[in-house]
């Protein structure tokens, strides 16, 4: 598998013989979020999915104890919102799913991305995303994540769509993902865009 495309991860996979909801334990998504919540970052996060690979559909979802039970939030994209939050932990909370699709070939994805993104950035300001992001995943390393021990090469910027971008007054149309490489976010003064990322993730060579 290539590095470029082991930052969207799988974390578990889903089980299921019969058509039951997936049930997931929370305490280890738990251990991920601690960390992330220990950090302290400012401008990224740790993302969770329910990956759409093999037909998986989220149709929805619980956080459950033995004694209480919490609809789950999740987008279009089935990225799934999931509260940070020791007592759920202690109170050995499940996460469950319902999926439309074979349950057995679903699983949940870990993405490092950027907090939110916006339609234009100094160059400050991605640099200290991409700093965020290693020091994030350096942090993480160990499995699933002992494949980043090296820097990150630079940022992925994904956009629906076709948009254009100004990088530095220099006008260049993108479609789909775009590769920043480290070098130019280290000397760029600003980026522009027509629409803003989707996604802002970390990119790193082969």
């Amino acid at each position: 598998m290539k590095k470029s495309l082991l930052f969207s991860l799988v974390m578990f996979s889903c089980a299921s013989v019969n058509a039951e909801p997936i049930s997931l334990e929370y305490q280890s998504f738990y251990q991920r979020l601690k960390q992330v919540n220990k950090g302290n970052y400012q401008l990224v996060e740790v993302a969770f999915s329910v990956s759409k690979a093999n037909g998986c559909k989220l149709i929805d979802g619980t956080i459950s104890t033995e004694k209480e039970s919490f609809p789950l939030t999740f987008t279009k994209d089935q990225r799934i919102f999931l509260p940070y939050d020791a007592q759920l932990k202690s109170d050995r909370a499940l996460i469950n799913l319902n999926v439309e699709g074979d349950a057995k070939s679903c699983a949940i994805a870990m993405q490092v991305r950027s907090k939110n993104t916006k339609q234009a950035y100094d160059g400050a300001e991605l640099l200290q995303i991409q700093t965020e992001m290693n020091t994030l995943l350096s942090m993480m390393q160990g499995f699933p994540m002992r494949y980043f021990a090296s820097e990150i090469a630079g940022l992925n910027l994904e956009f629906d769509g076709d948009v254009v971008m100004t990088l530095d007054g220099k006008k260049m149309p993108v479609s789909g993902t775009y590769r920043l490489h480290k070098d130019v976010i280290e000397s760029l003064n600003s980026i522009e865009f027509s629409q803003a990322p989707k996604v802002i993730s970390p990119w790193t060579a082969k």
